[in-house]
């Protein structure tokens, strides 16, 4: 017998207090255990729509609604007696019989006409009569999107007013889909199965409200976290982006809450358990964040030490430091204070007149230094994107003047810019070959400056996933880095927010397109993967001949230089 979930418990058991939670949950783990235990004096519920719909008592108040059939048994609920009953009677757990999606529907019959309250003078001019945006959708085409029937006359009856209260009461994707076609979006069909030979709970709609347990512990860590339904709960669409497969590197993007996060922590656990011998970097622009993500991603594989060993979380400031160490030693940094001051030091007089001093060292840090441009000719053919201020050559050439002396003083006295550290530690990685990581996963990637994601290329130019708000960084172009070879295809994905303002995310892919914005460099020849002993040992490391054949071995742990923190 199938053991489920439903959202709908998980938002329940959030509501009730900490005590009560456990008890809950202790008698959730009861019931999946042996749901003939005599101490939770389990019951059909009477007098309902659903005849499915159990009760099982917690204590003496509390009670938890499950459904059970021959095949499954499902929690769905649990509030106080009364109001877990009365839950139970406005509900009925029934397959759609268009797309074939296990469905939790509200009974129409048991709510209430639908009233807008409007408080006005008792003396107003008669108002024309109230928009009916879905009057013209026939029935065929709601209940191709995800409509239970009984809702359709409802829907297709809603005002302007009325719509966005009928749609809380209409299963999630069904909500979704009339409120993309009342505002004039045309929405994407969900995934139609035959409802009579394949399992309701496996389309796609249904999984982001009903989850298979397999286990005490899945069910004891779906639980613990009860408030965090992204570990358990995914939209079809972010589903689709963790588990799909790509021939290069990808670059997600969306607005803030789309679910970004979600999927690149999800698309990590994924890489790791498809690929049992491949390594996964996640990371992202700082340590704070980095921290958040390892703390989700321990909820996440709760229980599974072998695959944590394989994944590393770490801020891209923490990667490239030490990715130096191992390679080419501790690094001797510049503070930014003395940065700024030895710009200001040779900055042309008659470029600051005009500019000012900020300028110039905005220049350098953002230009000069971001792209690590070393020669004349680099800096006067470069794009200046995001600049608002034009130079022409004549500018240029007094501000490389003033820039190569910057560049000198900094390579006598043996110090680097935060900058350089990754493009040092990129052109090392990039003589040795070495490939720690199989898979890399950036998050939070357009908050990341233009030096730091050449590391992620230099380690896997073709298997990455970039998360990121908006398309954000200079041309990738000027950069004498990632300029070895013409720009790869990448493919980008767009989340966009649910129209119920859900966390949920829709993803739309679009072709293939060549992005300035893309940092992505052309697969070089195909090589066995490096341990991480050859980041210890730079004098040893040497390129090794081509991979001859598809067998790799076993990763070792990862070994960082000694007296450098363990990764967990």
């Amino acid at each position: 017998m199938l053991f489920l979930l439903a959202d709908t418990f998980q938002t329940s058991l959030n509501r009730l207090t900490a005590e009560e939670r456990k008890a809950a949950k202790l008698a959730g783990m009861e019931l999946q255990m042996n749901p003939a235990q005599p101490g939770l004096q389990c019951h059909r519920l009477e007098n309902i729509k659903d005849k499915n719909f159990w009760s099982a008592r917690v204590n003496r108040d509390l009670r938890l609604i499950f459904h059970r059939v021959a095949s499954s048994l499902m929690l769905v609920y649990v509030d106080h007696h009364d109001a877990a009953y009365d839950w139970a009677a406005r509900r009925k757990i029934e397959t759609h019989p268009v797309t074939g999606a296990a469905q939790i529907v509200e009974i129409r019959e048991t709510v209430r006409e639908i009233e807008i309250p409007v408080y006005v003078p008792k003396e107003q001019p008669r108002s024309p009569e109230a928009r009916q945006p879905l009057a013209q959708r026939t029935e065929a085409e709601l209940l191709s999107y995800g409509v239970p029937a009984e809702w359709i006359p409802d829907v297709r009856a809603a005002t302007e007013d009325t719509l966005l209260t009928i749609a809380t009461h209409l299963p999630a994707e069904a909500a979704e889909a009339v409120l993309d076609l009342a505002t004039g979006t045309t929405p994407t069909k969900p995934l139609v199965t035959e409802p009579d030979q394949t399992d309701p709970f496996a389309h796609p709609d249904a999984q982001r409200r009903f989850r298979i347990l397999t286990g005490a512990e899945e069910l004891a860590r779906a639980l613990d976290y009860p408030w965090e339904r992204w570990i358990v709960f995914l939209h079809p669409s972010q589903q689709d982006w963790v588990g799909r497969s790509f021939n290069g590197p990808t670059r997600v993007q969306g607005s803030a809450g789309t679910g970004k996060t979600v999927v690149a922590l999800h698309r990590a656990v994924f890489l790791a358990r498809r690929n049992p011998d491949a390594r996964v970097l996640l990371t992202t622009f700082s340590k704070p964040l980095a921290a958040l993500l390892q703390e989700k991603l321990h909820r996440l594989v709760q229980g599974e030490p072998s695959l944590l060993e394989r994944l590393d979380v770490l801020a891209m400031e923490e990667l490239g430091e030490r990715i130096h160490t191992a390679q080419l030693g501790s690094p001797k940094r510049i503070t930014p204070a003395d940065l700024d001051a030895l710009i200001r030091l040779h900055a042309p007089p008659e470029i600051t007149r005009t500019y000012g001093e900020a300028f110039v060292v905005e220049e350098f840090r953002e230009i000069v230094d971001a792209f690590h441009l070393r020669d004349w000719d680099s800096y006067r053919d470069v794009r200046r994107l995001g600049r608002r201020s034009r130079l022409n050559e004549a500018k240029r050439r007094l501000l490389w003047q003033g820039f190569e002396q910057v560049l000198q003083e900094l390579n006598q006295q043996g110090l680097i810019t935060d900058h350089q550290l990754f493009h040092r530690s990129a052109d090392q990685l990039h003589r040795t070959v070495s490939r720690p990581y199989q898979h890399i996963v950036v998050d939070e990637c357009q908050d990341i400056t233009a030096g730091r994601p050449i590391v992620c290329l230099m380690w896997n130019p073709m298997m990455w996933m970039a998360m990121c708000r908006t398309v954000a960084a200079p041309s990738p172009s000027s950069a004498a880095q990632i300029q070895r070879s013409r720009p790869a295809t990448t493919r980008t994905a767009k989340l966009k927010p649910s129209p119920l303002g859900l966390r949920s995310a829709a993803a739309k892919a679009s072709l293939p397109t060549t992005s300035e914005s893309s940092y992505v460099a052309r697969p070089r020849s195909p090589v066995p993967r490096q341990p991480w002993s050859l980041l210890a040992s730079p004098s040893s490391a040497s390129a090794p001949p081509p991979c001859a054949s598809a067998a790799r071995p076993p990763s070792p742990p990862c070994t960082w230089p000694k007296g450098s923190n363990s990764v967990p």
